[in-house]
């Protein structure tokens, strides 16, 4: 069925239930009106309904393929990706410095969602472009930024990060990709990278790839890694794509989904490379593309979450058994509301976290960097666990028509399953937000936890018992951070998946209740998800209490028995 952009609730959550006005108010932002929204909103909507929704299935069913060392992309997807070039829409939030539109992350992730639920295939390419130009706008040099920023910010050339190699996953300090420096400011950099999205297309003028390799002398491990500029095409002297740089792909995965998106194998053989920031502070310069990719992520989770939604409602509306449309079956509905109620959740989450990324950055205080970091790896996890939950209950809504291929269904769930891997899987993410994130002793979560409970208090006199159980909550998600972080490590870490769970319930309910006081018309959700989704927490967080002992505990027979 037709995608049609959730414009409704972008108008909602674009508003004192996420914090966006205060962006208007910032010298940064002061541009980011209403108005401005609105018209951003609208054009964005029109081009992912009309242009981009086409392409999901042809990607699905033409994915790109290898041609004697050439990569060819699915048919209307050089079209597609010119279209979202020439909208400026993959330099939406870059600087206007070297041509970008300067808007707030909040407007972009908005506008992002709707581009994945159209087609995530093709979304993956701009994105990644997106966070290449942050990194290079924070670490790169004037020399870097002037030749590669325009080109980038323009989508006259794309981006991408190459960070996995065959024995280095997650442990990125393993890695042995190599840079030797040549005398003249450039490096010869050798090694082998996989999982490379987007890797090469043949509708950009250049493909730009930052890798990170080790140099001669370097420390072991993270901290002996660099970064560097290494392009398809070397410029020349005008800056304009010249000779093919030493690399090649050597191969495209076979995936599960997103088959429209070329994941590659990249071989680099001495080609040539600039450095990007520092010498051995190559993970900083990568974590800041890292960190915009990972919000990115749990808008596509949403975004996808979204498409099956729509496809969802509509087949069950068109399902006749037992007389009436399946639509009006009390568990049918009972998985389009919990379907419903989950995606504004994971919507609002992913919305409030680009708000304190914006706020971080136009004013500079310390604590709204640490909400930015804090709300980052549970936008990302809890987006994309949801994306992959609601494609799979669509898949259960539609019956066995989900099963077959030629409804659509199915690819929802395949493509949308990669989300909650890539850039971190939400295990990591879970480890992340319970280690590194809780280094503060807890202070970010407690004030974002006292926030919630005064707006439930302000929500007492509306709606009592709604505000009487996200206060139970939040107090019960108060009591679980002070004994989080009086954990070890590895205790923490046992049960860091379900506090992230948690404390992503509590947001949400949250959200939902201010939605609710903002619009009416959205108590009904409010009550699912608060009534039925809320009490989660409640399991959710006794799971921190046993901490690693009952897990090591068990022998590796145990797990294989």
């Amino acid at each position: 069925m037709p995608y049609r952009a959730p414009l409704s609730d972008f108008r909602l959550l674009l508003s004192p239930v996420t914090g966006f006005p205060a962006l208007a108010k910032t010298a940064l932002f002061a541009e980011a009106t209403p108005d401005l929204t609105e018209a951003i909103l609208t054009e964005a909507a029109r081009l992912s309904e009309a242009t981009l929704a086409p392409l999901q299935r042809v990607g699905d069913k033409h994915p790109a393929r290898l041609e004697n060392g050439v990569v060819r992309t699915a048919p209307g997807f050089a079209e597609g990706y010119r279209a979202i070039a020439a909208g400026g829409w993959v330099g939406m939030a870059a600087s206007p410095e070297h041509g970008g539109m300067g808007l707030p992350i909040a407007v972009a992730t908005a506008v992002n969602e709707m581009m994945a639920a159209a087609c995530l295939s093709l979304q993956l390419c701009p994105m990644l472009t997106q966070g290449q130009i942050e990194a290079l706008e924070h670490h790169a040099s004037a020399e870097i930024k002037a030749l590669y920023l325009p080109k980038l910010i323009s989508g006259e050339w794309a981006g991408t990060m190459n960070l996995t190699e065959p024995q280095a996953g997650s442990d990125v300090g393993a890695l042995r990709t190599r840079a030797e420096p040549r005398g003249d400011g450039t490096y010869a950099v050798t090694g082998q990278k996989i999982y490379i999205t987007w890797g090469d297309n043949d509708f950009t003028a250049n493909v730009c790839h930052l890798v990170l390799a080790r140099l001669p002398g370097a420390p072991a491990g993270p901290r002996g890694i660099s970064l560097f500029m290494v392009p398809r095409n070397i410029p020349d002297a005008a800056g304009a794509p010249g000779a093919h740089n030493a690399l090649k792909v050597v191969s495209l995965e076979h995936k599960l989904g997103i088959h429209g998106s070329p994941t590659a194998v990249m071989q680099y053989d001495g080609a040539t490379g600039w450095l990007v920031g520092e010498v051995n502070k190559g993970m900083a310069a990568m974590f800041t593309m890292m960190n915009n990719a990972r919000l990115g992520v749990g808008a596509q989770g949403v975004g996808l979450a979204e498409a099956a939604l729509q496809q969802a409602v509509a087949y069950a509306r068109d399902r006749v058994q037992g007389g009436a449309a399946i639509i009006a079956h009390p568990d049918v509905r009972r998985m389009l509301a919990t379907m419903r109620a989950d995606v504004f959740s994971a919507r609002a989450i992913a919305l409030a976290c680009a708000v304190a990324i914006d706020m971080a950055r136009a004013t500079e205080a310390p604590e709204w960097q640490a909400r930015a970091a804090f709300l980052t790896p549970i936008a990302k996890a809890f987006g994309s666990d949801v994306g992959c939950e609601v494609a799979q209950m669509g898949l259960q809504v539609h019956g066995g028509m989900g099963f077959i291929e030629e409804t659509g269904a199915a690819q929802f769930a395949r493509d949308v399953r990669i989300t909650s891997i890539y850039e971190g899987t939400n295990g990591i993410q879970a480890m992340d937000l319970t280690g590194r994130k809780m280094m503060d002793n807890g202070d970010a979560a407690h004030r974002l936890i006292a926030e919630i409970q005064s707006g439930a208090q302000a929500a007492r006199a509306h709606h009592p018992d709604l505000a009487h159980d996200l206060w139970t909550a939040a107090e019960a998600l108060r009591e679980a951070t002070e004994d989080m972080t009086s954990l070890a490590l590895q205790d923490r870490f046992a049960g860091a998946v379900p506090y992230l769970r948690g404390f992503a319930r509590v947001l949400g309910a949250h959200y939902h209740l201010a939605a609710a006081m903002a619009d009416h018309s959205r108590l009904p959700l409010a009550r699912i998800a608060i009534r039925r989704q809320l009490p989660e927490v409640t399991g959710l967080l006794a799971q921190i209490k046993p901490g690693a002992a009952d897990l090591s505990a068990l022998s590796d027979a145990d797990l294989a028995a």
